[in-house]
């Protein structure tokens, strides 16, 4: 068996998944047209054209621009569930999503519609294509930490279906730091920590991720390797990085996926995941990021059952789930 079907049916979890940047532009020309919404694009291959971004403000700015056509339950519904196909094609057992609710109810559209859409997708997902999945809140890093807590607080009424929280959006100019007390309220509400650091941003943002946010989680984490104290801190910690190569690709956090940092993260003893980020932007759903980092630096066939492995490991599944998980991950090795 080729590595590349190997991949194909290896089990595996996505723990770095942004759901807005699963809406591909056959859905969201269909949901202009269901809205009413004007689009500045004038076809599906207009909207792919846009796509040639070079950096994350570029990539942002067309993101925020595609999120207008969001506006319904139903939307939002279709948005996850179409992500949840795709998912369940590429053998994605369990889905950690992101998803960013001031980019919608900053456009008027009310905090219940979007969280009771995508939990409607989750749940068909579970019972029509067998992927569990959790929901997490991210915060708009570009924005105050005082509409964070706005944010906070209208979530509370659906703390129930979140996992936990997470912080996107402009990396550069934003440190960890700018978080750090809704941060601690989210902890106090019992929800789980993610943060995005080591991006664009210095490894100094990493470290206040975990010194002053104290997180569960490290989205990126990239720039750690520019420093030996942090990687030596992460190894011994096992703080799992959830690393997006084809969006590090795309946004020109690395110059080619020959140059990626997941073999010398690997090596190094770091618990690093393969994950999407906005696949309708970067180029490609989970296996893809596998398949083509895979072909990049060579990875072998022991590596990758260690990525697949480290996704459950890193996820916030139960202690009897992840075990069940890996074991899944073990077997499906062994046969093949």
């Amino acid at each position: 068996m080729s590595l590349d079907a190997f991949i194909a049916g290896l089990p595996k979890a996505e723990l770095h998944l942004h759901i807005e940047g699963s809406l591909e532009p056959e859905l969201m020309f269909e949901l202009a047209q269901r809205n009413g919404v004007a689009i500045p694009y004038d076809s599906v291959e207009a909207v792919r054209a846009a796509y040639d971004f070079s950096n994350l403000q570029d990539f942002l700015d067309i993101y925020y621009a595609g999120a207008a056509v969001l506006l319904t339950r139903q939307d939002f519904e279709d948005l996850a569930f179409a992500y949840f196909q795709r998912a369940a094609a590429d053998t994605v057992r369990h889905a950690e999503i992101f998803f960013d609710p001031q980019t919608h109810t900053d456009r008027g559209v009310p905090f219940a519609v979007v969280v009771e859409g995508l939990i409607a997708g989750m749940d068909r997902a579970k019972t029509e294509l067998g992927v569990t999945s959790g929901l997490i809140l991210s915060f708009l890093r570009h924005l105050s930490e005082d509409e964070a807590f706005a944010t906070l607080e209208a979530a509370k009424p659906y703390l129930h279906h979140f996992i936990g929280v997470g912080l996107d959006s402009s990396e550069v100019g934003h440190p960890p730091s700018k978080f750090q007390r809704v941060f601690a309220a989210a902890r106090d509400l019992g929800l789980k920590l993610c943060a995005h650091a080591g991006e664009e941003g210095p490894p100094e943002y990493v470290r206040e991720a975990l010194d002053l946010l104290h997180i569960d989680r490290m989205d990126h984490g990239n720039r750690s390797m520019e420093d030996e104290a942090l990687i030596a801190r992460l190894a011994a910690e096992q703080m799992t990085l959830t690393v997006c190569p084809l969006s590090n690709l795309k946004l020109c956090v690395v110059r080619d996926l020959k140059d990626h940092p997941i073999p010398e993260m690997l090596r190094r003893g770091l618990h690093v995941t393969l994950n999407s980020d906005d696949p309708s932007y970067f180029g490609g759903y989970v296996n893809a990021n596998y398949i083509e980092l895979a072909k990049a630096v060579s990875l072998t066939r022991e590596q990758v059952v260690q990525l697949a492995k480290n996704s459950f490991e890193g996820s916030f599944l139960s202690d009897a789930d992840k075990a069940a998980r890996i074991a899944e991950v073990e077997a499906y090795a062994a046969a093949n």
